[in-house]
């Protein structure tokens, strides 16, 4: 299983290694974005009531959490929030709009 690995540079989201995925919040669209989030193992109950803007499913040793990130402020927070309670986030990434 592949693991992406994410970091922050100068309030950009990228790759490990930084290649140029761009901006990936949109800031500019004034709008909120849809974000699925893979986090590593079944998330319980009660780390789930942490995350009231997520829909958190269950998936073979991860947990999907998906939902609305109002702007890049919330879109860290989320991360901030993960890693605060020991939850490694494998992948992210904005969905298209429905």
């Amino acid at each position: 299983m592949a693991c992406h690995l994410l970091r922050v540079v100068r309030g950009r989201v990228t790759g490990a290694h930084g290649e140029g995925e761009g901006d990936r919040t949109g800031s500019g669209s004034g709008k909120d974005m849809r974000y699925e989030f893979r986090v590593n193992g079944i998330v319980s109950r009660l780390l789930a009531e942490t995350f009231p803007e997520l829909d958190l499913s269950p998936a073979p040793r991860q947990t999907l959490c998906i939902g609305r990130v109002m702007d890049e402020a919330h879109l860290y927070g989320l991360l901030l929030r993960f890693q605060d309670l020991g939850l490694r986030v494998e992948e992210m990434r904005r969905l298209p709009e429905e």
